[in-house]
């Protein structure tokens, strides 16, 4: 889907180097990649800041979220609540909502990429030549804003056609979206192109205009 640090890993040999030797590898690799400009610079404005996307191992955004935080490096890890079923009892357990992906703010800084390339569970920044490309704003705040209103949502199939509209009013005003319909059911699609991924919100209450 896009490129990663696979290829290049596996070009040099660094994949049969141990662990100390691999981070050492690494971090050289980064370096290369840099003098040889194979990264996207984020247009991060006045703060420096951009958001990425981070691929992770299979049930490991958790851990990752929290090594993040220790580093003292901004992480966004959405969630979803599902119920689980057991023989002996249900509980609602938090999941996350894109499974191998998280996300990080940060400055477009080799040391901050060294520093979140050695995290464990973390296996590569998604984008160009697996240097990252900075995710729009807009897509983030979209998600935090879902969530922090605490409304009814889900994943849905990525879309990357359709009608674009804007809510107008109430908690999400000025959220974006394509205006989809399912079983007869209008819902609003917020993705996150980088990641191909989306969710899914009901419109109904809610006023929205063409974009």
């Amino acid at each position: 889907m896009y490129g990663s640090l696979a290829g290049p890993v596996r070009d040099l040999g660094l994949e049969k180097l141990s662990g100390t030797q691999n981070s050492e590898a690494m971090s050289g690799l980064l370096q290369a990649a840099f003098d040889r400009s194979f990264y996207q610079p984020a247009d991060s404005g006045e703060t420096g800041l951009a958001w990425y996307a981070l691929r992770t191992r299979p049930r490991h955004e958790k851990r990752v979220h929290t090594e993040l935080q220790r580093k003292s490096i901004h992480s966004f890890l959405p969630l979803l609540s599902e119920k689980h079923h057991w023989s002996d009892r249900r509980q609602i357990v938090q999941v996350p909502l894109f499974p191998g992906y998280i996300f990080t703010r940060m400055q477009n800084d080799l040391s901050y990429r060294i520093s979140v390339l050695k995290t464990i569970g973390v296996l590569s920044f998604v984008g160009f030549r697996g240097a990252g490309t900075p995710i729009p704003e807009e897509q983030i705040h979209a998600l935090q804003a879902i969530l922090e209103a605490r409304i009814g949502f889900g994943p849905y199939a990525f879309l990357n056609v359709g009608q674009k509209v804007r809510i107008i009013g109430g908690s999400l005003d000025g959220i974006q979206g394509i205006i989809s319909e399912k079983r007869g059911e209008t819902s609003l699609v917020i993705s996150v192109d980088l990641i191909q991924r989306s969710i899914a919100i009901r419109v109904a209450g809610y006023r929205v205009a063409s974009v």
